[in-house]
């Protein structure tokens, strides 16, 4: 018989790794409490922000407390954290706000696991218990909605509460009053379409933040050509992404040999005379105003000039997009058939002077949805991070519009969930017991950190939090301003159902999954083979 090799059998390429059962769960714990580490501090009313400077020549620094803004800034190795990271960022895309929450909670759940699989419960327990749990507390958050969608006034409280609580723990949490109020506008202006292209937010440095404003109409932040007017009524736009800019001579990759300047004269005339035969086309449309994604010449603009059209050159491609949707026009490249293209309106288009700046303001438009916000603040960090804020309040208001129900916040909801999975975890026989109750510490680990990140005593207000949620008393949240517990009713602080619904099964299912892992197989690198070929 042949005698069997001691030596391990090695079936993978050279280089690459494999972790096994317990070290693969460990490196995939570690990876997502860590994260959940990070991004905690930055959770609630009393949150500290990071600074992120990314690397190169010229390193930009944001300063910044939303979540999925510090998660996609840093690069991260282990693919247990990437699994969090991508969690937050569909959190962001989905529902735009609880992109902290939802890591810190998936990190709480792993934490706990680690301490149910060091006594020996098997990972498959763990998952069927925290479905259960899941399902449970997602009843019990959807009882406990509040739907005022009927009462116009209740609703507009309701929305302006929301805006509210969001931005508390960002960076206008001292301006909230007029960001709430701005916000609210702007969504209801949508007239519940919840197209979130209609709100153009302009940046200006200059003045403070309490001199932002909700302008009703149009900002473009370009320039009107020289010598056209600056001020028209009851405006037809044609908005192009066309060449404006041909009437010098370009002619690349190719040689033309002329044996006089006279020659040259002649090329550039028949390109002069081809431009105008372009502009003459444009002006057949009927337009007095023609804006265009590319730049556009001298020559044309003079031409625009004479026939009294205002023509704005190079607004980007963000901007012709918007333009379009919001004038009601289309975007058109060739100008052969004026009765096929469909042209914008707007009442009035004149220049506004902000900060030192001037801009083109376009009233009346065909979408009477649409709106900018201009924001004003001190430094390019606190603009940036005042739009990311003003960016999450919108999107919730947009959701909220679309979906009325409303929870309350301050750590409410997630105490009324703990309070119904321990309810569930007593009357459960079997050790998936004990992996819903561990589901219920970690929803109570969110009022804990919030509670922490104000420097109060959490143990003590958590303790006084769930007294009163046994006593049915189901309103009762953290009270960040006081350091106290207090009725969520009173206190105006609601969050949006669809948000809290979003965080817990984004947050149980990334947990699960993660817990599901028992072994990690990374690829060998690729080797660098020297060029012999250089070019």
């Amino acid at each position: 018989m042949a005698s069997l090799s001691m030596a391990p059998v090695n079936i993978f390429k050279h280089g690459a790794d494999e972790e096994k059962a317990e070290t693969a769960r460990l490196s995939s714990f570690v990876g997502a409490i860590a994260i959940g580490d990070l991004v905690k501090s930055t959770l609630g009313p009393k949150g500290m922000d990071k600074i992120l400077l990314s690397g190169g020549k010229g390193g930009t620094v944001t300063v910044t407390n939303d979540g999925a803004t510090i998660l996609k800034a840093i690069g991260v190795d282990n693919p247990a954290a990437k699994v969090l990271v991508d969690m937050s960022k569909v959190q962001d895309d989905e529902v735009g706000d609880g992109t902290t929450s939802v890591t810190v909670l998936a990190a709480e759940l792993l934490r706990e696991a680690e301490l149910l699989i060091a006594r020996k419960l098997h990972p498959q327990t763990i998952i069927s218990g925290w479905r259960k749990a899941t399902q449970a507390a997602r009843e019990a958050l959807r009882e406990a909605s509040a739907d005022h969608s009927n009462d116009p006034e209740r609703f507009q409280e309701d929305l302006l509460n929301i805006a509210r609580t969001t931005l508390s723990s960002k960076l206008l949490t001292h301006h909230k009053d007029h960001f709430a109020k701005l916000a609210v506008d702007a969504v209801m202006r949508l007239k519940g379409s919840g197209n979130l292209e209609a709100i153009h937010v302009i940046k200006k440095l200059g003045g403070s933040l309490t001199d932002s404003y909700l302008d009703e109409g149009f900002l473009l932040d370009k320039k009107i050509g020289v010598n056209q007017p600056k001020r028209l009524e009851d405006v037809k736009i044609l908005i192009a992404n066309t060449g404006m800019d041909t009437d010098k001579i370009k002619i690349f990759g190719s040689r033309v040999r002329v044996d006089s300047t006279a020659k040259v004269a002649e090329i550039e005339l028949a390109e002069k005379q081809k431009m105008k035969e372009k502009v003459e086309r444009i002006l057949k449309h009927g337009i007095n105003c023609f804006i265009n994604r590319q730049l556009i010449y001298n020559y044309p603009e003079q031409l625009f000039a004479q026939a009294g059209v205002m023509a704005i050159e190079h607004a980007d491609f963000a901007g012709v997009e918007r333009l379009a949707l919001v004038t009601g026009g289309e975007i058109t490249s060739t100008f052969d058939h004026p009765e096929m293209v469909k042209l914008g309106h707007c009442k009035l288009i004149e220049e506004v002077m902000i900060g030192e700046d001037t801009l083109i303001h376009f009233s009346g438009v065909a979408m009477g949805e649409a709106c900018t916000v201009v924001l004003r603040g001190a430094t390019q960090q606190i603009l940036d991070e005042a739009e990311r804020s003003l960016h999450d309040a919108l999107c919730v208001l947009a959701q909220t519009v679309k979906e009325p129900r409303t929870v309350y916040g301050g750590g409410c909801s997630e105490m009324l969930m703990a309070k119904v999975v321990s309810d569930l975890a007593n009357r459960t026989p079997g050790k998936e017991a004990v992996a819903m109750e561990s589901f219920a510490k970690a929803l109570r680990m969110l009022p804990t950190i919030i509670a922490d990140n104000a420097g109060y005593d959490s143990a003590d207000l958590v303790a006084q939090l769930r007294a009163a949620h046994q006593e049915n008393k189901t309103t009762y949240g953290l009270d960040m301003s006081e350091g106290s517990i207090g009725d969520m009713v009173a206190l105006g602080i609601t969050e949006s159902f669809q948000v809290k619904r979003q965080m817990l099964l984004s947050a149980s299912e990334a947990a699960e999954m993660i817990l599901r892992v028992d072994n990690i197989i990374k690829a060998a690198p690729r080797k660098r083979v020297p060029d012999h070929h250089p070019c």
